[in-house]
């Protein structure tokens, strides 16, 4: 589609005024994000998505190779959407000792996993040197894996029962092996959905002056958003503009996911079932077009079924996750997507939704792509004035 059609099409669907602001890369506001929340105009609002996608990444759609690791699903956080938590005693309570973490990355040695994924529920009773042990026992089994481990929530228990000052404690976490946070833990940041489903964890506010101080350390993260559940778009569009705040100050958010709702077995089973495809395909395309400064936008696979994945890949998502192994705390909500899927079949899906599949590591080098020099097909932005932008 050119830049003219797509113009054009934007204008027809109501949506003039927001496209220009798109095509100029100007912020849009919070007024015009319920606006893309409200509009019927699904695939015009995808179209719209895309152009920055491209303008972003081209062709490239990213994965990796890597797996998950719960530690443990020992928690006190009582969060009303969880099906992963348990206290000690319950039946299926666990937390694993750091030789069978260790145990978890030896069985997947043959294959070339550049990622552990480590995060667990919140326990108090878990020593500080816990932390540091499984971090160690990580890469004491596989030297050259990066470990992305510990929500925001996870650090401000360990920094609690390390009775430190949360940078030496990151410091440390660092030493033992901690290579970057995921998103995690974030899920709404309004007060009104704190106050209705997770009370026991810390508020939005806390969490961003976690992240903020996770990236004055040095360290990258993720950022996340719980939606389908009782958020409301202005909600929604309240927590991207707070997400984007923070990056224009630190600019340690690497790839934003949104994390689709699961009503099995929790205590929100009766309010929602959680996103429609639809739905995820539209918060998709919302985040890429309010997030105008963090880089990537991942379809995680896992959580909204493959063939869902590739077809966000059209709507604003340039990253589908990777291979995984054995991920609990969506399947315990009632994920029905197999616990992991092998590499080729990753690239074969990228294919086949018309992208580039690339290869990359956490911090977004290249390991590997099929077309090893990518050359990029959108425009400078001098060129758009003159309608010559393909999208």
């Amino acid at each position: 589609m050119s830049f003219e059609e797509l113009w054009n099409r934007a204008k027809k669907a109501g949506l003039g005024e927001i496209a220009e602001k798109v095509f100029a890369k100007e912020r849009l506001s919070l007024a015009e994000g319920i606006e893309l929340y409200q509009t019927p105009e699904l695939l015009v609002l995808g179209e719209l998505a895309n152009f920055v996608r491209e303008r972003w990444h081209s062709d490239r759609a990213f994965f990796n190779v890597n797996q998950h690791v719960n530690y443990t699903n020992l928690c006190n956080k009582f969060c009303k959407f969880c099906s992963f938590d348990r206290l000690p005693g319950q039946a299926g309570a666990y937390q694993m000792t750091p030789d069978q973490v260790a145990e978890k990355i030896r069985e997947h040695l043959h294959e070339p996993v550049t990622e552990v994924h480590m995060v667990g529920g919140v326990w108090p009773k878990i020593p500080y040197e816990y932390y540091l042990d499984i971090l160690r026992a990580v890469k004491l089994a596989r030297p050259e894996i990066h470990i992305k481990a510990f929500t925001m929530v996870e650090l401000d228990q360990i920094a609690k029962v390390a009775k430190k000052p949360m940078p030496e404690v990151l410091d440390e976490l660092r030493e033992a092996g901690l290579g970057s946070c995921p998103g995690g833990g974030a899920e709404v940041f309004a007060d009104r959905i704190h106050r209705e489903g997770y009370r026991q964890k810390i508020s939005g506010d806390e969490w961003l002056a976690l992240a903020r101080t996770v990236h004055e350390a040095g360290l990258r993260s993720n950022c996340t958003m719980l939606h389908g559940h009782i958020e409301t778009a202005e909600e929604r569009v309240d927590h991207h503009d707070k997400l984007r705040r923070l990056q224009d100050q630190t600019g340690g958010f690497q790839t934003y996911i949104p994390l689709s709702f699961h009503a099995d077995n929790n205590e929100w089973s009766h309010l929602s079932k959680g996103p429609t495809a639809l739905e995820e395909l539209r918060e998709i395309a919302v985040s890429r077009l309010l997030l105008d400064n963090i880089p990537h936008i991942k379809a995680y696979w896992i959580l909204m079924e493959l063939g869902i994945a590739q077809t966000c890949l059209s709507f604003g998502a340039d990253d589908v996750d990777g291979t995984v192994v054995e991920e609990k705390i969506y399947h315990d909500a009632g994920a029905t997507t197999p616990q992991e899927t092998a590499r080729e079949d990753l690239i074969q899906a990228i294919r086949d939704a018309g992208r580039i599949p690339v290869e990359r590591d956490t911090l977004y080098n290249v390991v590997w792509s099929d077309v090893p020099d990518l050359i990029p097909t959108g425009r400078p932005i001098s060129e758009i004035a003159s309608h010559s932008v393909e999208v």
